[in-house]
């Protein structure tokens, strides 16, 4: 990592909001953001502001997400997310979140990364497979 990341940092990330981010089992007048999405939305957030200040070889993985979506966002609408690193221990870097689409706000929590090396993160997914293999 670099020296570059501390506590404190802000960004915000503008998604539109198009149909493979709504849900659509109410329908298509009843097409709204999606949670999932939202989620995804949040972590590909927080994954592409890390990146700036890590180092080559470097990304981070997901490990928690606290999320109250509070409000609808309509197909065609936009949402800003908002994501504040608000700890830093180690490679452990915890966000405060904040979404609002055009009108109302319609998210708020926090969400937990791990920063990792690729290449160990690779050995041990390639180890943790060969055990399935040799369980089956």
């Amino acid at each position: 990592m670099k020296s570059t990341l501390a506590a404190g940092l802000t960004h915000t990330r503008r998604w539109e909001i198009d149909k493979g981010r709504t849900i659509d089992f109410m329908g298509e007048e009843g097409r709204v953001y999606a949670t999932p999405e939202l989620v995804r939305d949040i972590e590909m957030t927080c994954r592409d502001f890390l990146l700036e200040h890590l180092d080559a070889g470097e990304d981070s993985v997901g490990t928690r997400v606290e999320l109250d979506h509070m409000a609808p966002t309509l197909l065609g609408m936009w949402v800003e997310i908002t994501i504040t690193i608000a700890e830093l221990k180690g490679r452990a870097v915890t966000f405060e979140i904040a979404a609002r689409d055009n009108l109302d706000p319609i998210g708020k929590g926090r969400h937990n990364r791990f920063v990792v090396d690729v290449e160990q993160t690779k050995g041990r997914l390639k180890a943790k497979a060969e055990k399935v293999k040799a369980a089956s």
